[in-house]
């Protein structure tokens, strides 16, 4: 809104001065200044027109067309603006602050969480995770490489709660046989990103989230999420959301 509000007030100063260039240009008052040649195109601008000043001569006229022409262009741009952004659906989509790495089923396995913030379900949600890590080409040439994870479960069709991803680290993961130092020396990072579709306006979503080498924990887990309440039911408690503990 400020950007908007400054930039009209900008545009009816140029005009402003358009105006002043001919003495002639602006009826219906005694002496044309600047306030006056300003607010002048104010009213042309916004089509408001309080018929109290009105162009004169042939070149005023022409000014005003084009001021005119311009005022239908910004408005139209201020709208596709204005409704892209409040008709944009916001992610809302949380990642655990780091990620783990423990045994799943007597298997290296690395681990992180993501939870859905919205009251309503993200559909058809999908995630994709991959290894950034620093490579040396046989020419001696350094190159930042991205290699895919492939994930236990990439894809929810009803992402509501929460969802503990894992990719198990086996001879064919580009994180098998991989430390904490090899990690710190390859300046390695794990690059998360979720899609879906938000149920209500039906519009797409995406998430991204970056896990450095120094938010990734060895032979550690965490805390469980799923409480059993004094009636029998299982209910979430987010407090433990971002806890770990050592495996």
């Amino acid at each position: 809104m400020a950007i908007v509000a400054l930039f009209d007030i900008f545009l009816n100063a140029l005009f402003a001065v358009l105006y002043l260039l001919d003495a002639n240009a602006i009826a219906g008052v005694e002496k044309v200044g600047f306030l006056e040649a300003f607010f002048f195109s104010v009213q042309t601008l916004a089509s408001i027109g309080y018929g109290v000043m009105n162009p004169r001569t042939l070149y005023a006229n022409l000014i005003v067309t084009f001021e005119s022409i311009s005022g239908l262009m910004l408005f139209a741009v201020i709208t596709g603006i204005a409704f892209t952004r409040f008709a944009k659906s916001s992610t809302r989509v949380m990642f655990s602050r780091n990620a783990t790495v423990n045994n799943y089923n007597g298997v290296p396995t690395l681990t992180f969480r993501t939870a859905n913030e919205r009251r309503n379900n993200i559909l058809e949600a999908k995630v994709r995770a991959y290894l950034m890590i620093d490579e040396i080409t046989e020419e001696g040439q350094m190159m930042r490489r991205l290699h895919e994870l492939k994930l236990v479960r990439d894809h929810s069709p009803v992402f509501l709660l929460s969802w503990t991803v894992m990719h198990t680290i086996n001879e064919s993961s580009p994180l098998y046989g991989i430390t904490l130092e090899t990690m710190e020396r390859l300046k390695a990072q794990i690059l998360v990103s979720l899609t879906g579709v938000d149920e209500t306006i039906e519009g797409t979503i995406h998430a991204r989230h970056m896990y450095s080498y120094r938010s990734i924990k060895f032979n550690h887990r965490f805390a469980d999420l799923i409480h059993m309440g004094s009636d029998g039911s299982r209910y979430i408690d987010y407090t433990n959301f971002h806890e770990i503990t050592s495996a």
